[in-house]
């Protein structure tokens, strides 16, 4: 048995087999042609595949420098394939998801749960995103090579109120002084002309493909095909309630009899300090779950509490689609109904604002209006069939999340991944010795 599993031909066998498993879900079967150097490698050795090592050492050794490399780029090759194809480490660094996830929470992304999206530039720097480590602006990638979209078989297809990754819609494109911001969010406030030109402020404008824009994470309220709207704050989908999460918060505005609520209080509740809002009169704005407005409303100094609602009747133009045809705003929106792949529908001028991205960008048409006219590529269009899925994301933090209501639909070739478990949860407002949140670490995400 041991010369059986010493063998070269065994070695060869079960590389071979794994190699072959890979290419079949790839589906893509030019890769079998690596199967020749894998023969090599085990078999017939004719090419010195290994060059940074000694072909035939004196002593059968090789150096201390060539182990060195020899083990950073079997680590580099192996992460990256991991990365690429199996689950990705990610962090939590703003609170639009809070309370379900913190800010300084660590976990791994699934990218087999719906699939691995195999990368459009797979030519980059090893486990970095869009941005060379120690830099602001270098990109950390090249677009020699550009794939189109390609997701391989997954165990399954995202859910409601699945915890999703994915690459930020309007990421397409970046003012780089203000990565964190949406630049056609900044075009709405200042116009094109002063993102463009104010260099000092903005910095240089760039286009990102789509799997290096910036990595968000919110929960799938909204499923191809479902409709969805929002009544004063309560989210209904195709006409039912949304199932209460216990993480699901609002802003409420909480009024004293003069005095504060407690600092150890507003701890206890997971309240991080820079959600906490002081204003005259002894009013204060939290971010609050069922269960913290309950207990706050309980304290013997709190005079009222009251939720923070958008009126019905207040259009908010940075509410998506940006349109009059849509006075929507934070609390109340819609009904919607999320485009299903294959599905036709009548477009027109009145809701063209709702799929002009998804007909222009996403799905890479050519679209213009003349004299109230729309044209898809050069032809009069009255109808248009969507090529993909698409999905709506919004944050648990309702009030405090750039989410689908400020951006629109989330396309399939921007998912990356569903948020599985918490390996590490630190809270940057505690002292050294209890960042760490012991509670949360190796759980599941839901």
């Amino acid at each position: 048995m041991k010369n059986i599993l010493t063998s070269k031909w065994f070695k060869f066998a079960v590389v071979g087999l794994i190699y072959s498993l890979w290419v079949i879900w790839l589906e893509n079967y030019w890769w079998f042609i690596g199967l020749a150097p894998i023969f090599d490698m085990y078999i017939s050795k004719k090419v010195h595949w290994a060059f940074w090592k000694k072909k035939n050492p004196p002593d059968g050794k090789q150096t201390k420098l060539v182990e060195w490399v020899d083990a950073i780029i079997f680590a580099v090759i192996a992460a990256t394939f991991i990365r690429m194809f199996f689950i990705e480490a990610y962090t939590i660094p703003t609170s639009s998801m809070e309370k379900s996830m913190l800010i300084g929470d660590y976990l791994f992304v699934s990218k087999t749960a719906y699939g691995p999206k195999l990368p459009n530039t797979p030519l980059s720097f090893p486990f970095v995103h869009h941005t060379l480590p120690l830099s602001r602006t270098k990109k950390s990638y090249v677009e020699w090579i550009k794939r189109p979209y390609k997701r391989i078989a997954g165990f399954g297809e995202i859910k409601n109120n699945d915890v999703v990754v994915f690459n930020f819609p309007e990421g397409d494109t970046v003012a780089l002084s203000v990565q964190d911001q949406s630049y056609y969010q900044l075009v709405r406030s200042y116009g094109r002309e002063r993102v463009w030109s104010d260099k000092r402020n903005f910095g240089e404008v760039i286009a990102r493909p789509v799997d290096k824009r910036e990595n968000y994470i919110k929960r799938c309220v909204g499923i191809p095909g479902d409709v969805i709207e929002l009544k004063e704050s309560q989210l209904f989908v195709n006409g039912k309630a949304q199932e209460k999460f216990p993480g699901v918060q609002y802003d409420y505005r909480v009024s004293t009899n003069g005095t504060a609520i407690n600092k150890k209080t507003l701890d206890n509740m997971k309240i991080a300090e820079a959600d906490r809002h002081t204003y005259p009169n002894s009013q204060f704005l939290y971010p609050l779950t069922d269960e913290n407005a309950s207990k706050i409303k309980a304290m013997s100094n709190v005079t009222s509490i009251d939720k923070m609602l958008a009126p019905s009747k207040d259009w908010d133009n940075n509410i998506f689609p940006f349109s009059k045809n849509y006075p929507w705003n934070v609390d109340n929106f819609g009904p919607i109904t999320i485009p299903k792949k294959g599905v036709t529908i009548d477009l027109t001028i009145d809701n063209l604002p709702m799929y002009e991205r998804i007909i222009d960008l996403y799905e890479e048409n050519e679209l213009e209006v003349k004299d109230s006219v729309i044209y898809i590529n050069g032809d009069v269009a009255g109808k248009y069939t969507f090529k993909m899925n698409y999905y709506w994301m919004m944050g648990d933090n309702r009030h405090n999340s750039a989410d689908s209501r400020y951006w629109g639909f989330v396309p399939e070739d921007h998912v990356v991944g569903k948020a599985v478990f918490i390996w590490l949860s630190l809270d940057k407002d505690q002292p050294l010795l209890k960042k760490i949140r012991w509670n949360r670490l190796f759980t599941s995400v839901h």
